[in-house]
């Protein structure tokens, strides 16, 4: 009884070690790609998240600041209410803004890896395939930091703006500045964001096409 024993336990350390090296078989440069770029795109969640608040915000205070414009200095109570329901719509844009930003460094720092993965592939035309991806990826980041520059600083400005509505002897001149400074900053912020939203586009057809050739099946 006592070898059987001992036999069954042999038995099963062996079935253990047979599992645990199924289990930890070598990954390819490939297969490491693929969680890579898996990983990024859950890391981009938070920041796809934060599209539509972000939206409905900037359309709610477009409203009040069309309010503001059609009130006349005797409604000046009314304009002090708007002035702060705007600046508070602000800094939740901020605050999205800010969310946005953290998801896609989060997003940067997992494709990092890709750098040095895209140089351990074989294949000539999958490295290449690759090598296409980054660059544009790595545009994608750069451009989302030029948005982030230029938004922020449209939201400082337009926070500007309303404090001025508070005013009651603020210059005109001044209030024309400021709009025209806010007109200039938004077209920044516009093709900013044009950019990024290229090099999305870009990117996704770029993953696809690797993955096509790397024969990696997708949903």
């Amino acid at each position: 009884m006592l070898f059987k024993r001992r036999n069954n336990i042999l038995i099963i350390f062996i079935a253990i070690i047979f599992i645990l090296s199924g289990c930890t078989e070598k990954k390819t440069p490939v297969d490491k790609m693929y969680t890579v770029l898996e990983k990024v795109a859950a890391k981009e969640k938070v920041f796809e998240e934060q599209q539509e608040p972000l939206v409905n915000l900037e359309k709610q205070e477009k409203e009040v600041y069309d309010q503001i414009i059609k009130q006349g200095m005797k409604e000046y109570d009314q304009i002090l209410k708007l002035s702060d329901e705007a600046l508070g719509l602000a800094d939740q844009r901020k605050e999205h803004l800010d969310k946005e930003t953290a998801s896609i460094k989060e997003s940067e720092q997992e494709f990092a890896k890709v750098a040095d993965l895209k140089g351990k592939l074989e294949d000539p035309a999958l490295k290449k395939k690759a090598n296409d991806l980054y660059g544009i990826m790595m545009k994608r980041y750069e451009a989302h930091r030029e948005l982030y520059k230029q938004y922020s600083k449209a939201l400082q400005y337009d926070k500007e703006l309303y404090q001025m509505f508070k005013n009651k002897n603020l210059p005109l001149e001044e209030l024309e500045n400021q709009i025209n400074k806010l007109n200039e900053v938004y077209k920044k912020v516009y093709a900013s964001n044009e950019q990024f939203n290229q090099y999305t586009v870009q990117y996704n057809e770029k993953k696809l096409s690797f993955y096509k050739k790397a024969g990696i099946k997708t949903k």
